[in-house]
């Protein structure tokens, strides 16, 4: 089974037994082993079969996860900013930090 889920402005899908990353939750104060449900489903269905489709979410549907870790960080990602014919650079990183979730239960 699987199913299409709203969050954080993105979709993605998800199968009983994925690992995802989505983006921090609870500011970073979410301990391993908490229980998140996602309600926000757009799409449920079987592999090969029919799948129900919400407009905009399937009612009574929901996706449970468990937390493996509260804060991961991801990779580092780089900005440039230059004067072109100037003498003037600028470089500055940032590194996103999310919460790792394994999806438990779609139910729907």
């Amino acid at each position: 089974m699987y199913a299409i889920i709203e969050e954080s402005g993105g979709q993605r899908k998800v199968v009983t037994g994925d690992e995802i990353l989505i983006d921090l939750h609870g500011e970073g104060q979410t301990q391993a082993c908490t229980t998140i449900t996602f309600d926000r489903v757009l799409v449920v269905g079987k592999e090969g079969g029919s799948a129900k489709i919400g407009q905009p979410y399937v009612s009574g549907a929901s996706v449970k996860g468990e937390v493996l870790e509260g804060v991961v960080k991801g990779e580092k990602v780089f900005i440039q900013k230059f004067g072109p014919k100037k003498a003037w650079k600028k470089k500055t990183g940032h590194r996103q930090r999310y919460t790792k979730v394994k999806v438990t239960a779609i139910t729907g």
